[in-house]
């Protein structure tokens, strides 16, 4: 199975001197577009401190010149993972448009009040949700999620503030590099890649180098 893939080029002088501006035009192009469904779904990548990986698929929930922020259960899989060993990749595959961005980077946690300030604005199903699953343990049965999510829907009823779990909050991906694919014929992609020099902090100069298909 091939797909030739065809576009205009995407070239050095295309590119904003910051990455982060330069995601933020790909991503109005892609979300504006209704070419992509949830266009926002990113595969986030972690590791356990011996190198064992797993990918799972996350909503980006905000973006900024420090980075991209993603939401949790603390106590999951890649919450735990992310405790451990705070290297993460993050992957936009955005196949309609033939175009890819690969972030690789560090893991924080956000501030409990971003935390607390996004959980207010999530549906009043999805906060009970968060509450109701221990995400990645083992499950006996999907009646006993159904009937926790029940409880707290008799307890937690529409209209009534829900509290923010202790264990559920935000983590915010500092880039260290930012790679912006554009899929072409013959596979002779363009792949133009921002790499941090210096420190972390905001405003960090950046390097771009091209890098063969």
């Amino acid at each position: 199975m091939r797909e030739q893939y065809r576009s205009e080029d995407f070239t050095e002088r295309d590119l904003s001197p910051d990455p982060m501006d330069q995601f933020a035009r790909w991503f109005r192009q892609v979300a504006v577009g209704g070419v992509l469904y949830e266009p926002n779904a990113m595969i986030v990548s972690t590791a356990t401190p011996d190198g064992r990986p797993s990918s799972r698929t996350v909503l980006l929930k905000q973006y900024d010149s420090r980075g991209f922020v993603f939401f949790t259960n603390y106590d999951s899989r890649k919450g735990r993972e992310l405790a451990a060993n705070p290297y993460v990749s993050l992957l936009f595959p955005w196949h309609p448009m033939a175009r890819q961005v690969i972030v690789t980077g560090t893991a924080d946690r956000v501030s409990r009040e971003e935390t607390v300030g996004y959980f207010r604005t999530r549906p009043h199903g999805s906060q009970l949700g968060a509450w109701a699953s221990a995400q990645s343990t083992v499950a006996g049965s999907r009646e006993e999620l159904l009937t926790r999510y029940e409880e707290l829907a008799a307890r937690y009823p529409e209209g009534e503030k829900v509290p923010a779990p202790p264990h559920w909050g935000g983590f915010r991906v500092v880039p260290e590099t930012i790679e912006f694919w554009q899929g072409h014929e013959n596979r002779l992609h363009d792949r133009l890649r921002y790499v941090r020099e210096g420190g972390a902090a905001s405003g960090a100069a950046w390097r771009v180098e091209r890098l063969c298909p």
